[in-house]
């Protein structure tokens, strides 16, 4: 084998080469080799970028040695850049560890700090060093910061300097100044949080007995007591707890976002110990695997280094995760992670930076007129001429036109966005609604598809137990009595004679339904919880899903009462005499995703030993035994938008079950590949099961769904559902939420494997008109790989999509693929934590607090609690907010344009001088304190009222076509500016001719006058507030000429002829407009404008 480097990307490659062995050597450059054949004596062979041998003179002794030196110190200096760039980076390499527990030595508290990282919780963005560098980086990364930064810079050149320095420093130093503030004091608050919670006080637990150190003080192979409702420090492996079941529930909605409460168990070894201090006696060892994101595994060991040698297995639900909370008794657990290698803070990432449309179209538009001050500034100088120092009256001409991007238009847009964000908060009839991300609440103004997940947010994911079928006999709730009777029979003291005396069909009724009823009332991971409340104990249900409470609650309601469950044990209260029945757990297997399934062992009082099992039918279907009936009544449960589950069993004699628990030990102690060793001792059980019944559960539709959807169609929105439940299911929602009318044809799209089979079926969709689409999330991904393109075309056409056996990750793909095809704006919305992808892939993620937990509310960017909300959140909140940004944002930009068409208009009629028509105060003054309120009230202004918008959803459509801001409204208002910029100066060119020493006393005064008559025609709805902003400007601006009398004569002020002939320029620079706007309202109105009556 020979090893050659490519020339250019310096990568090794190898050949087996064809050559004689000994017919072959390296040359003295190390990248060729010579060969002794006759046939190319003198020449080398080298591997070219292809990979293929080419021909090449030899080189020279002197060459070959250059060469090798180049080569050498190319890959020492390649050698020393990488190892400088990852010391840089600080790569970390986690490992797994071994944690001493008891009298084995734990490591000093000096190499802990060396080995592993501290426990300390740090959430600040900056530090001391990097407050600065980082907020103005942020800041001028965007092009107009950038471009004052430059603007200002300039001013330091004295050949180019316009005016003072302040005119240009203090606007863009305001802007910063207050960006930073705001940094700051977001940054404080973030270490005084973080200092809250480094400095919180646990218990620990050493030799000498129980002692306080702040949670910064934990290092890993620490003790440590965990108190009731008291935050988990650090991740820990779970060895006692005050319960004397040996068990303790944590709540994980922090950490996961579920709020059901989760059972953890202590180490078996540690918890049978007499008291804590024991632990010490005792030699163990603690095999942790390495430090990574996934907190619903855990792998690790527990061994005792006695004689006995005692080995445990360790798993999830011996592992407690910091961030979690004690909901139960005490927890006293041994730190195997701190600070930034536990499982909260690597899950811990930035969301994605979403930049509104309307950013980007603004940023798109201050380019243009950044190339217009180009423009304008290159015809003034050739028409001045290029002779002498051209280039500097070229960059002051640049300067004073430089007015035309306006430095506040940021800073008004991020105040525009808080104020939508608090009205949005503040809405009563949205209560609740809590806005994460106050970068984008205008985008919800141009949404044109709304995927929505099913579970939870179409429906309540509050469960109600509807069917039980048994293969022969199905019970509804009216006939739910009859469930009852047969299975109080059994427990009746004369129930031999009486089941003795009915048909042979009677006694196989009350059979079935009496081991229907059992083992669904023990195949579950539910737990009776009693709180005292008052002078009465009150029970509740808690476990991993609302299907699993719905469940035993059913059986509570027709006889048979779980009312005890530990870590080996459960117990049943029976009907008629109310006697308690107790099973022995063996074992339990709980239900995943991957799965779809659950188990459970158990041993009742005889010594029966059997195995339950229940899950979804498409797994279940080939565990169990044959049968005639399953598939369809799952189908028909189905319709009826019944969430189903299959139930089914078998018993297992003593030597099998030793059997299969000597090879479940086994797997579990593996510490590689311990999940699947682990599933394939438990597949070995599951083969011929029983099937017992299948179950039917609803999930109610949420409040106001059905006119919520209409309204969001009849917007022109697209709704698509994507849900990880059965066809049929998705498609009966999808029926009776409305989201597809009764009279509308529903598509199925078949399973399909190959091209030919794709090809069909999209013949056969595209020849349907107006039909919803139903898909499989398998069956997509083979369509997407053979004609993506064309089944994107076909399904964006389709007035509703679903999209059923959808994974969390194909959420997020169908988004990407969406924005990828259309460039439409997505709203994504969803309840669960399989929804967090979904929602934060899409333009507008909304998330709903619901019965999964607040993961995806956190997540989202607005967080709201029932789907209802959505409605006015979009066809109101998300109009407002578009069409006040729009007119803030326009309007601030013609507030710059004025101001330099009027700067150029001096320049040319003063013979082409690069001067300075206002003077800097007056400059800043027009930007803030003149002119800021009134532009600022547009934030409060709207073309319809609510009630209107929701009445005419209609009106949304129009949104979504982007007319509220785009170039020709831009260039509508670029008109405007010149006209009155002329109007101003050339007005007070004629009328003041003789006064025109004090031309800026009249033009300042007459743009101030036209700014706030432009306010008021560009307003649709006025407010109290509007006024009130009008009056304040307009007197500070009264106050600042009689303050700074050197700059403005009193006396000419007060004179009629200056007033009455300012009020003329002003009045013909704005009537016109007030007359285009009335014969436009009159004979062309708006949409809006007809639907109320202007």
């Amino acid at each position: 084998m020979a090893f050659f480097k490519n020339n250019k990307s310096g990568e090794r490659q190898s050949i087996s080469s064809r050559l004689h062995p000994h017919s072959m050597r390296y040359g003295a450059d190390n990248h060729s080799i010579e060969t002794d054949d006759s046939s190319s004596v003198g020449e080398t062979i080298e591997l070219d970028l292809d990979s293929q041998l080419i021909s090449r003179k030899k080189k020279s002794k002197w060459d070959s040695f250059t060469d090798c030196i180049c080569v050498d110190w190319r890959e020492a200096l390649s050698r020393c850049c990488d190892g400088l760039w990852k010391k840089c980076r600080k790569q970390v390499e986690y490992h797994p560890r071994t944690i001493n527990v008891g009298k084995l030595p734990v490591y000093h508290q000096e190499m802990q700090s060396a080995v592993y990282p501290p426990n300390v919780i740090r959430n600040q963005k900056y530090s001391i060093i990097s407050f600065v560098p980082k907020v103005l980086f942020e800041q001028f990364k965007y092009f107009l910061n950038l471009y004052f930064l430059i603007m200002s810079c300039s001013q330091f050149v004295p050949e180019v300097r316009i005016g003072q320095l302040y005119t240009y420093w203090a606007p863009l130093g305001f802007v910063i100044a207050v960006t930073m503030l705001r940094e700051l004091l977001d940054d404080i608050r973030r270490y005084r949080r973080d200092r809250e919670v480094n400095s919180q006080s646990y218990k620990k637990l050493t030799s000498r007995g129980e002692t306080f150190v702040p949670s910064s003080d934990i290092h890993v192979g620490d003790i440590i007591i965990v108190e009731k409702n008291q935050r988990v420090p650090a991740d820990m492996v779970f060895l006692r707890t005050s319960e004397k079941s040996g068990s303790c529930f944590i709540r994980t909605d922090q950490l996961d976002g579920e709020t059901d409460w989760k059972l953890k168990l202590a180490v078996a070894t540690t918890q049978r110990l007499p008291a804590d201090l024991a632990l010490f006696d005792i030699s163990a060892q603690i095999y942790a695997e390495k430090p990574q994101k996934d907190i619903h595994n855990f792998i690790g060991t527990f061994t005792m280094m006695d004689d006995s040698e005692e080995r445990l297995s360790l798993n999830l639900d011996n592992s407690i995760w910091a961030n979690s909370i004690i909901a139960s008794g005490t927890a006293l657990g041994v730190v195997i992670y701190t600070g930034s290698e536990t499982r909260s803070v690597m899950n811990t990432s930035q969301p994605p930076t979403k930049a509104g449309l309307v950013d980007l179209e603004i940023n798109f538009l201050t380019k243009i007129l950044f190339l217009g001050v180009l423009a304008l500034s290159l015809v003034m100088m050739a028409i001045k001429g290029f002779g002498g120092p051209w280039y500097r009256y070229l960059m002051r001409f640049i300067l004073i036109f430089s007015y035309i991007i306006p430095i506040s238009l940021r800073v008004n847009l991020d105040m525009g966005k808080a104020a939508y964000s608090l009205m949005m908060m503040s809405d009563k009839e949205i209560e609740g609604t809590v806005v994460r991300s106050t970068t984008i609440p205008e985008e919800l103004g141009r949404i044109e598809y709304l995927l929505s997940d099913k579970t939870g947010t179409l429906t309540q994911n509050e469960m109600i137990f509807k069917k039980l079928h048994l293969g022969s006999v199905s019970y509804t709730a009216e006939t739910m009595d009859e469930v009852v009777a047969h299975l109080r029979t059994p427990y009746l003291s004369d129930s031999i004679p009486q089941q003795m005396s009915h048909q042979r069909i009677r006694r196989t009724a009350v059979t079935k339904v009496h081991e229907a009823v059992k083992a669904i009332a023990l195949c579950h991971n539910v737990t009776p919880v009693f709180e005292v409340e008052g002078d009465f104990d009150t029970m509740t249900y808690q476990a991993s899903s609302p299907d699993e409470v719905a469940l035993v609650k059913w059986t509570e309601s027709v006889g048979l009462t779980l009312i005890h469950r530990d870590l080996t044990s459960m117990t049943l209260r029976t009907p008629v005499t109310g006697a308690t029945v107790k099973y022995g757990i063996l074992q339990t297997f709980p239900f995943t995703s991957e799965t779809k399934r659950m188990g459970i062992i158990v041993k009742d009082s005889n010594g029966v030993i059997t195995f339950y099992m229940k899950g979804a039918d498409v797994v279940m279907s080939s565990i169990v035994q044959y049968n005639d009936w399953l598939d369809e009544e799952t189908d028909n449960m189905a319709r009826e938008g019944l969430r189903t589950l299959v139930v089914a069993k078998k018993q297992l004699t003593e030597d099998q079950y030793r059997d299969f628990e000597a090879r479940y030990s086994q797997a579990k102690l593996s510490t590689e590949d311990r999940s699947t060793k682990i599933r394939a001792v438990v597949e070995s059980l599951e083969r011929d099961l029983e099937l017992l019944c299948l179950t039917g559960v609803e999930d109610k539709l949420q409040e106001n769904v059905r006119p919520t959807l209409e309204l969001l169609r009849n917007a022109g929105i697209k709704i698509w559902m994507l849900t990880g439940d059965k066809l049929e299911t998705a498609i009966c929602i999808g029926k009776s939420s409305k989201l597809v009318s009764k009279t509308q044809e529903v598509f199925v799209f078949k399973q399909v494997y190959t091209r030919v089979d794709v090809h069909a079926e999209l013949n056969a969709f595209r020849r349907k008109n107006d039909s919803a689409l139903v898909i499989r999330g398998d069956t997509l991904e083979v369509c997407l790989s053979f004609y993506e393109d064309e089944f994107v075309e076909l399904a964006c056409h389709s007035p509703t999509v679903i999209v059923c056996r959808c994974s969390p990750t194909q959420k997020a793909d169908i988004v990407h693929l969406i924005k990828k095809h259309t460039k439409k704006k997505i709203c994504a919305i969803g309840d669960g934590g399989n929804d967090v992808s979904m929602i934060q892939a899409a333009d507008t993620g909304v998330g709903i607090v619901g019965k999964e937990g607040k993961q995806a509310s956190l997540a989202a960017d607005f967080s709201i609690n029932q789907f209802s909300y959505i409605g006015k959140l979009v066809i109101v909140h998300g109009r407002n907010s578009y069409k006040r940004s729009a007119a803030l944002s326009q309007f601030v930009m013609h507030r710059g344009l004025i101001i330099t068409t009027m700067q150029a208009v001096f320049c040319s009629i003063f013979y082409l001088a690069s001067v300075e028509l206002f003077p800097g105060f007056l400059m800043i003054g027009y930007g803030t304190v003149f002119t800021m309120f009134p532009v600022f009230s547009l934030v409060l202004d709207k073309d319809v009222t609510s009630t209107v918008a929701l009445t005419y959803p209609e009106l949304y459509k129009e949104l979504t076509k982007g007319r509220s801001l785009s170039l020709k409204t831009f260039f509508i208002w670029v008109l405007i500016s010149l006209y009155q910029g002329g109007i101003i100066m050339y007005g007070a060119l004629l009328l003041f001719d003789q006064d025109f020493i004090h031309i800026v006393s009249i033009t300042f005064t007459a743009v101030l006058l036209t700014e706030l008559l432009m306010v008021a025609l560009t307003i649709r709805t006025w407010h109290w507030l509007m006024i009130i902003a009008e009056i304040i400007s307009l007197a500070s601006y009264i106050v600042t000429l009689v303050i700074f009398k050197d700059f403005f004569d009193p006396k000419f002020l007060q004179t009629w002829n200056f007033i009455w002939k300012t009020v003329v320029i002003t009045g013909i620079s704005c009537i016109p407009l007030y007359i285009i706007k009335f014969l436009q309202r009159k004979f062309s109105p708006a949409t809006h404008a007809k639907l109320v009556g202007l």
